[in-house]
């Protein structure tokens, strides 16, 4: 009878186990970032720069004003000063942004094993709707739109799900869709980030997180609709990294980074935070930036130059710009446990 019994559970447990991988054969992962230009020039940057600044999730004025301001004054004097910033970070393969997450793209597929990978970028190539295209050509019915931004936002998160839905019409598919969601303070996205910055930090160290900037119209926005608020994320991320690494409250800030525009954004800014930190006796500061997962050009060019040269300018003596986790194999064990939680949605509807 045991024997009877043991038999049937091996039956079961092989019939699982079949339907399991029959499905993972039909899963997709479309991993979504926020984009780059094609090239490092001023035409690339300039039509790079048109297609985010309009969209109506990053800059939420009416849409004639945003028009005349993206169109009538970005466009004539951003992608002249902008253009030679990539020249200086651009890599033999690409804009690091699309290297790095190709790279995450293909490591994480390699992990998984059964389910396709691609990459989709909100604003440039490869855009979002090729993405779902090369999922859709290789025999794909379920996918899960991952954004890889560890904090919910507007111009964002937001965007990239409700664009990627928008192509999905578009080009007549109709898979089964699930949402990887944020992540600012699960242990899958936090260790892999502190045991990243734990090399890097000594006694005499201040940590300076510096995420990027958002205007403060959209966290007013997220708290009178009751939906997740960046900021909040942000702090719930360092809260959780100090903890990990157990670092005394006077050795570490928060700062955001890459304003643009005279509307009021999130304070203080990194630029003023680093002058602070010289001008108040911190010689040696380490900057982790945990809203970017790849390296970027705010990561490469803006803090690792505009805001080393301004801590220096300040009196500082070393600024060490941490790494973004990238395609580390630490991270894509991180992304891939994320991952089989949310893919868990597809297993609940079969």
């Amino acid at each position: 009878m045991i024997s009877s019994c043991n038999h049937a559970q091996r039956l079961v447990r092989i019939t699982n186990l079949r339907l399991f991988e029959n499905l993972m054969g039909e899963i997709g992962i479309l991993l979504m970032n926020v984009g780059t230009p094609d090239h490092p020039t001023i035409s690339s940057v300039r039509d790079y720069l048109r297609e985010f600044l309009l969209d109506p999730d990053v800059i939420d004025i009416p849409a004639p004003l945003r028009h005349l301001l993206v169109r009538g004054i970005i466009l004539r004097f951003r992608p002249r000063e902008i253009a030679p910033r990539y020249a200086s970070i651009w890599m033999e393969e690409g804009s690091p942004l699309r290297v790095y997450t190709s790279k995450i793209s293909q490591a994480l597929e390699s992990k998984l094993e059964n389910v396709a990978c691609e990459v989709g970028m909100r604003y440039g190539n490869p855009s979002i709707e090729s993405g779902l295209e090369r999922l859709r050509d290789r025999g794909v019915k379920k996918v899960l739109l991952a954004p890889l931004y560890p904090h919910y936002a507007q111009a964002t998160t937001e965007s990239s799900l409700k664009h990627a839905n928008k192509k999905l019409k578009e080009i007549g598919w109709s898979p089964q869709i699930a949402n990887l969601p944020h992540f600012p303070d699960d242990p899958a996205f936090i260790q892999p980030l502190a045991e990243s910055l734990r090399p890097l930090l000594t006694e005499e160290t201040h940590l300076l997180f510096s995420y990027h900037g958002l205007p403060m119209s959209h966290i007013k926005r997220a708290k009178k609709l009751g939906i997740p608020n960046y900021f909040e994320h942000c702090k719930d991320t360092t809260s959780s990294v100090v903890d990990y690494l157990q670092i005394d409250k006077s050795k570490w800030s928060l700062s955001f980074q890459s304003r643009l525009g005279p509307v009021k954004w999130l304070e203080p800014s990194t630029l003023k935070e680093v002058e602070k930190l010289a001008k108040n006796g911190s010689k040696r500061v380490v900057i982790a930036s945990p809203s970017f997962i790849a390296d970027g050009l705010e990561t490469l060019e803006e803090l690792n130059i505009e805001v080393r040269e301004h801590f220096m300018k300040h009196g500082g003596e070393e600024l060490v710009v941490a790494k973004c986790l990238n395609d580390s194999p630490e991270w894509i064990e991180g992304l891939t446990v994320l991952v089989n939680n949310s893919l868990k949605a597809f297993h609940q509807t079969d």
